[in-house]
């Protein structure tokens, strides 16, 4: 199906194109270029590096692939390929410096801006419902929350703010939610934008299960910490005994004890542990362990989805758990409109019709599953977005978090990482059989 007249199409490729060159800016135009050129982390890019790459794809992909245009800076192609050059090496290669990597950028979305406006809408796989636009706004934002993640990493003085959370906050009735068993439809294959990982749609069955109304909180996951759950290995997979063996882990990442408190360092704050938001920069090891000792487990990504998206009384599946329409402030805590999760349980108007809540933003959730593609699933539009992680080295994560934006969040995305990993905005929340 081809729908270039689709009425505001064009519309909202540019909104979403502008929503996130705003964000970059806001990302890089509030630090130093001596913070810009410099690596925070050997698990980051330097800052620079991601503000050229963004530009460097969305030439690739629009002006190059669905133009025909020839590139601007073919030399520096390699420079910006994720695939040539580990983050730990970007440091050392001749990356254009801020202001170059600025007015690279700026001119690409000039000319994107007016490929936008006369190329026809459909007519190929990239074009039709302006895929090819939406990728790159989605590609962006996923850049902008990885940079943001090494904003988090950086250390000094806090460059970023936003206001705290402000969310309906209306306690969940019970602590979990009973989930049918039975078919469901799992993935898409209409929603306009979907990466290739989402699609196709195709039929799961779960087992009756429950799982948690809200994520884990740090409150509950300081339980964990009392009972000496990092010096127990029985609740431990044997790969993560060994990670926080060898790294002296006991906290999740940014957290430390002082004076009997616990504290934690969130974008150059250092503030008490608050009890009642979802745990986050947690591994999946740690999010594993948590479950184990409780005596419960990670859900699987279909029964996390199925949680999201089934609405009983229909027998369909929606887009996100409140339904088709698109995320307000009223559903979920998106966008970097925030720097921190909301407390657990707000949202009531974002809860699935089961009354499970926060499937959508605040922290990413880790899933007891590897990723892996779907049946029928096509590489498209090219591998290494998704083909070449497919395994069981990756864990999947769902549901977004406040570092995430609508455009690259909904009911279908999957995320994937290491199981190692703790620097994102990863929490998790637990399920059990009936």
């Amino acid at each position: 199906m081809t729908t270039g007249s689709q009425p505001g199409l064009r519309e909202r490729a540019a909104a979403a194109l502008t929503a996130a060159r705003a964000r970059t800016a806001v990302l890089t135009d509030t630090v130093t270029d001596e913070d810009l050129t410099a690596q925070h982390s050997p698990l980051m890019s330097p800052l620079v590096w991601d503000l050229a790459h963004i530009g460097n794809q969305e030439e690739l992909w629009l002006l190059r692939r669905v133009a025909g245009r020839d590139f601007m800076r073919p030399e520096i192609n390699s420079l910006y390929d994720a695939f040539q050059h580990s983050r730990s090496e970007r440091p050392n290669l001749p990356l254009l410096g801020p202001a170059e990597a600025r007015r690279y950028a700026a001119e690409v979305r000039g000319r994107v801006f007016d490929l936008l406006e006369h190329t026809p809408l459909e007519g190929s796989a990239l074009l039709d419902d302006g895929f090819a636009f939406g990728l790159i706004a989605q590609h962006e934002q996923q850049h902008d929350e990885t940079m943001l993640i090494t904003h988090q990493l950086r250390r000094g003085p806090a460059v970023l703010t936003a206001p705290d959370p402000d969310a309906p906050y209306d306690p969940p009735p019970a602590a979990e939610a009973l989930v049918p068993g039975g078919p469901f439809t799992m993935g898409t294959s209409t929603e306009p934008w979907s990466l290739d990982n989402e699609r196709p749609a195709h039929t799961r069955e779960t087992a009756p299960f429950w799982i948690d109304a809200a994520p884990v909180t740090n409150g509950a996951y300081l339980a964990f910490i009392a009972d000496g759950g990092y010096q127990d290995e029985r609740w431990w997979a044997a790969a993560g005994w060994e990670q926080i063996r060898q790294h002296g882990i006991g906290a999740p990442l940014f957290w430390h004890r002082e004076a009997g408190q616990w504290l934690r360092r969130r974008f150059g704050v250092t503030e008490p542990v608050p009890d009642t938001e979802p745990v986050v920069h947690v591994s999946w090891y740690e999010a594993d362990a948590y479950a184990r000792w409780a005596g419960r487990r990670l859900p699987t990504e279909a029964e996390w989805e199925k949680a999201a998206r089934h609405d009983p009384a229909s027998g369909r599946s929606t887009r996100y758990p409140w339904g088709d329409a698109d995320p307000t402030p009223a559903h979920a805590n998106l966008g970097q409109r925030h720097l921190r999760p909301a407390r657990a349980g707000s949202y009531p108007a974002g809860a699935s019709p089961l009354g499970v809540r926060q499937l959508i933003g605040d922290v990413w959730e880790w899933t007891a599953s590897d990723f892996l593609p779907y049946p029928g699933f096509r590489a498209f539009p090219y591998r290494e977005y998704s083909e070449v992680f497919f395994g069981p080295e990756h864990k999947v994560l769902r549901g977004g978090s406040f570092a995430v934006d609508p455009v690259a969040c909904r009911g279908t995305f999957r995320n994937w990482d290491l199981p190692v990993r703790r620097q994102i905005f990863s929490g998790f929340r637990t399920a059990r059989d009936v």
